[in-house]
């Protein structure tokens, strides 16, 4: 087959990582962890847990980050998953890097993403759970290629595994692997260094987990933000494989 470079468009709180490992246990594919993070944390000054070791960890250069993105598939692998936070596009970064990868969306209903955030995270804007960016991105290479992303709805995905997989895997032209269903529990020497903090869960984890319909109502602080990302999810979500 021929070579692939994925890049995987989410936001925080999706089953992102969960998707890297399902790519990872295929035979033939190298993935990357949030690869533009240490920049993210480096220019923003955001004090996210383990922010220095984060920085420390990664490459703060986002045009050396991006050559490395966009170069030979490590490990003479035919595909390259590579796992990003669509908030790590910070205003004024150059994403014409992109051009040289097949870029996906990964998104998720906003209430969910937000129930679960702020467990973790105080939410203060938007622009933290990426929605706006995802977009951004979205209606950019839409323009530019006048070809539509390809995108995915988490719940889609949990709902039935194989049959989203199978059918991602045939808009990627790559073939379907049943290895993408589960994996071993544990950590990954890919995560990234802050999977100590975030990634609890997926470690012990063996496939997707069933979906579970959140009951909660968002606390009453979120709703405006919860309302702008619903314009931004919904935009991606009726354009979304089904």
């Amino acid at each position: 087959m021929n070579s692939i470079k994925i890049a995987m468009w989410s936001g925080p709180r999706n089953i992102s990582t969960a998707m890297m490992r399902s790519f990872e246990n295929r035979e033939d594919t190298y993935v990357s962890d949030e690869p533009f993070y240490a920049h993210y944390l480096q220019q923003t000054g955001v004090d996210h847990p383990m922010r220095d070791e984060v920085i420390e960890s990664g490459n703060p250069n986002w045009a050396e980050v991006a050559e490395f993105l966009t170069g030979g598939i490590p490990y003479g692998n035919t595909a390259w998953y590579q796992k990003h936070m669509a908030q790590h596009n910070l205003p004024g970064v150059n994403l014409d890097w992109t051009d040289k990868v097949t870029n996906c969306f990964l998104i998720r209903d906003p209430r969910e993403v937000i129930l679960s955030y702020s467990k973790k995270y105080e939410i203060t804007s938007v622009y933290q759970l990426g929605f706006p960016q995802q977009s951004a991105l979205f209606t950019k290479l839409n323009e530019k290629n006048g070809v539509t992303p390809i995108v995915l709805d988490s719940k889609d995905i949990l709902l039935n595994p194989k049959n989203m997989l199978q059918k991602l895997c045939e808009k990627l032209e790559i073939p379907f692997s049943n290895k993408m269903l589960s994996w071993p529990k544990g950590k990954r020497d890919s995560d990234g260094i802050w999977g100590k903090h975030w990634y609890n869960t997926v470690e012990q984890s063996t496939g997707f987990q069933t979906y579970q319909n959140k009951i909660e109502k968002i606390p009453n602080e979120y709703t405006a933000i919860y309302e702008e990302s619903m314009a931004f999810y919904q935009q991606l979500y009726n354009l979304r494989i089904q």
